[in-house]
């Protein structure tokens, strides 16, 4: 049954695709990436001090 809608879909949607949008996809992938990876810094950055003050606050306690 899915074979069968992803046939429909595709035949479907063929004349709305271009066939030169190959660059626009890597670059759009690209994009994400890069997005993510900035993401990926700025929450380390955060959470490093964060747990950095933690440990601070422990070791004074003991």
């Amino acid at each position: 049954m899915l074979y069968y809608l992803t046939f429909l879909q595709n035949f479907l949607t063929k004349p709305l695709r271009k066939e030169g949008d190959k660059g626009a996809t890597a670059v759009e992938y690209g994009l994400l990436v890069t997005v993510i990876a900035l993401v990926m810094v700025v929450g380390a950055i955060l959470l490093g001090n964060e747990l950095s003050a933690l440990f601070t606050d422990v070791s004074e306690r003991l």
